[in-house]
């Protein structure tokens, strides 16, 4: 069984989904650690509810980046750590991560990458006018949101969707594909031997 990491900034619903998938047996995988930015964030209560463990850390506390990630990698060496999922993590990885995890960390963004990368992606299609968006698992490169795609499920934008509406039904969709995503690539990487 995988040990997986997920790094979360905020309140940690696909954090949630991925752990519960876990335990359902539907992700032939362990949570064995939770990378959070934000101390107080919802999603450490979740983590501390299902007993697993957190790095917590405040990014301005140390002097940089390749700093905190250093920090980051002693603990998922720690705690066994294969593969990271990114689920709301709010900041860009840097090469510290990246050169140990190439190929072994997947993002979840609420749009169709490459439409709306960044902040507030559910804002910029509302204001945008577009009749559709969607949910995109991709893998993690040094860019904003600009890793090969894996997977993408559209969300009609209905009249008179608000963003909390919107939201509402990307998250349903991310719940589901999130976890069967991950799934999937870990089967797949497991027969190709690239995990042992």
């Amino acid at each position: 069984m995988k040990g997986i990491a997920v790094f979360a900034s905020g309140s940690g619903s696909n954090f949630q989904a991925i752990v519960d998938a876990c335990e359902s047996g539907e992700l032939d995988a362990k949570v064995n650690l939770l990378v959070c930015d934000r101390p107080g964030a919802k999603t450490i209560e979740r983590a501390d509810k299902h007993g697993i463990p957190t790095f917590v850390f405040k990014a301005k506390e140390y002097p940089d980046k390749e700093a905190f990630e250093t920090e980051i990698l002693k603990s998922l060496e720690e705690a066994k750590v294969e593969f990271i999922a990114l689920a709301g993590y709010m900041r860009l990885i840097g090469p510290t991560l990246l050169s140990q995890f190439e190929g072994k960390m997947v993002n979840i963004h609420p749009s169709l990458l490459p439409a709306f990368p960044g902040k507030d992606a559910i804002g910029q299609a509302i204001e945008s006018g577009v009749s559709e968006t969607g949910v995109t698992v991709h893998y993690v490169d040094n860019g904003m949101d600009t890793g090969p795609i894996i997977e993408q499920a559209s969300v009609p934008i209905d009249a008179g969707d608000t963003a909390e509406i919107l939201q509402q039904k990307i998250h349903k969709i991310e719940h589901e594909l999130y976890p069967r995503v991950i799934q999937n690539i870990l089967h797949t990487s497991t027969e190709k031997g690239e995990f042992a």
